[in-house]
């Protein structure tokens, strides 16, 4: 059953992935059309001050699996019953201090935004914070619910949830906006879905799970051990928030809305390609506790690592090649020619990010052993050098320089030291991972070459032959992986879907 609800889940994340990009494409340029660059800009720059409240979480979230799986190993559904009731107190606890915090900003909304924003501006921005304010309260007792069915592994109802969500968004948002609500309609679209959200999946624990809340002979010693394993994962929530938040801030002060409504366009496709990763990696959480609780087996912690990588390095590969040839063409169809320089911004973006998404599960392995501190340490550290080098960066060029820093930071801690860290502290193989990695090279010849005459080609064509083209490449990608890059036993699975299907 749980390798069902692992596979169902995976291929619900994919669709929603094709749902999220096409209602993206569609949904995307009207938006941009309707608000206009300097909305835009406004939306993105308020959303990257308000986000950085969601690390009150101080990143209990992530560390639940963690306790839930050492008190299932053990069978002490009690223990599990007082875990529920203590994280649901923590995240409520925590939504009301986002309350007062919000109301803080709220009074100091000139202090944090500067002089670079008009009377007009300054007013929306208000009302935004409001709303995200109140969006961003709820989704911290919502992480409790999620946790609890994701610990179950009942990953059809949650991705099928998600799925259900990001096609709601944009066709609620887009009346409201053609009505002429801007960025306070799109707001108030997410949250209204945020609370729905919320309420299935409450619905979901109580009645389906029968998940049990107890409030009562809590062991709030735990309290300790959760903060000794939660203060690093908080360190990471400080790296997202520089790496992803600060940067449209600094841009913000520094050049204005406009470079902001840029970089936002650069940092959205970064963020749908960094999902593409996640959708596998996400459903195999409880597995690799599970592993870790069990028998602590580095080996079969090695070959998870490898299969999950392959998987994920396919996939990253077709759309950080295909985004190199027929990116900036893509960009100009899809939301004008004003925003042709987020093509550079985005590339700067999502190459040096992709040795680490196609690792990403590597971090669920650090997590479980309890060794994710000195991969704290070492982000927080290449954060603050983000910081450092983008302020400058910034007033040479734009959004690109804002881009520039955070490639640097990523290339050097995501990269070179993780790549270390795993083989010689977590006991992966990574010498073994990256020879495994290689033998894609050979499929990857034959695209490449295909893909760099359409480049030349679709340049200075029409929508419908670009279309074409993009149709053909992913046809020739996905023909050579199939038989020259995928090994026997990869060849084997596709093969056992087509024949379940049939």
């Amino acid at each position: 059953m749980a390798a069902n609800q692992r596979e169902a889940g995976i291929i619900i994340s994919y669709i929603g992935q094709f749902v999220r990009i096409l209602t993206e494409l569609i949904y995307t340029p009207v938006m941009l059309r309707l608000l206009g660059k300097s909305e835009y800009g406004l939306y993105q720059l308020v959303y990257s001050a308000v986000s950085s409240l969601s690390l009150l979480s101080l990143g209990f979230g992530a560390s639940y699996m963690r306790f839930y799986s050492r008190e299932k190993t053990d069978g002490n559904d009690g223990g599990i019953a007082r875990l529920n009731g203590m994280y649901l107190l923590i995240f409520c606890m925590i939504s009301v201090i986002c309350v007062f915090c919000g109301m803080a900003m709220l009074r100091n909304i000139r202090v944090i935004f500067g002089n670079k924003l008009t009377d007009a501006e300054y007013a929306t921005a208000k009302t935004l914070m409001a709303l995200m304010i109140v969006n961003l309260t709820l989704t911290f007792p919502n992480s409790v619910f999620n946790c609890i069915v994701t610990s179950q592994e009942k990953f059809l109802f949650q991705k099928t949830l998600l799925l259900l969500q990001s096609l709601c968004n944009p066709f609620l948002t887009l009346p409201l906006l053609i009505m002429g609500y801007g960025s306070v309609g799109m707001v108030s679209v997410t949250t209204l879905l945020t609370l729905a959200v919320l309420l299935s999946n409450i619905f979901f624990c109580l009645k389906k799970l029968r998940a049990k809340f107890c409030f009562r002979e809590l062991q709030f010693s735990l309290l300790s051990e959760m903060w000794n394993f939660t203060f690093y994962i908080f360190l990471n929530l400080i790296i997202d928030q520089v790496n992803w938040s600060v940067d449209k801030f600094l841009l913000g002060r520094l050049m204005g809305t406009v470079t902001v409504a840029v970089y936002g366009v650069a940092g959205q496709i970064n963020s749908l390609y960094m999902i593409f990763s996640t959708a596998i990696s996400d459903v195999f959480v409880p597995k690799v506790n599970r592993i870790v609780a069990e028998t602590n087996d580095n080996h079969e912690l090695t070959d998870l690592f490898i299969k999950i990588g392959r998987v994920q390095f396919m996939i990253m590969m077709l759309i950080l090649s295909g985004f190199i040839f027929f990116g900036k063409v893509f960009i100009q169809f899809w939301v004008g020619e004003e925003y042709r320089a987020a093509y550079g911004t985005a590339l700067l973006l999502i190459v040096p990010f992709t040795v680490p998404l196609i690792q990403n599960l590597g971090i669920e392995i650090q997590r479980a052993k309890n060794m994710h501190r000195t991969r704290s340490m070492v982000y927080f550290f290449m954060a603050v050098m983000n910081v450092i080098v983008s302020i400058p960066l910034i007033k040479i060029w734009g959004a690109s320089g804002a881009a520039c820093g955070t490639a640097l930071s990523v290339a050097i801690g995501n990269g070179l030291f993780m790549n270390w860290y795993y083989h010689t502290k977590i006991g992966i193989n990574i010498v073994h991972f990256w020879k495994s990695i290689a033998s894609f090279i050979p499929a990857l010849c034959v695209p490449i070459l295909f893909g760099a005459v359409s480049m030349i080609i679709v340049s200075d064509s029409n929508f419908c032959i670009f279309i074409i083209f993009v149709f053909i490449y992913v046809l020739v990608y996905c023909s050579s992986m199939y038989f020259i890059g995928l090994n026997r036993e990869e060849k084997s699975f596709i093969f056992g879907l087509y024949k379940r299907k049939k």
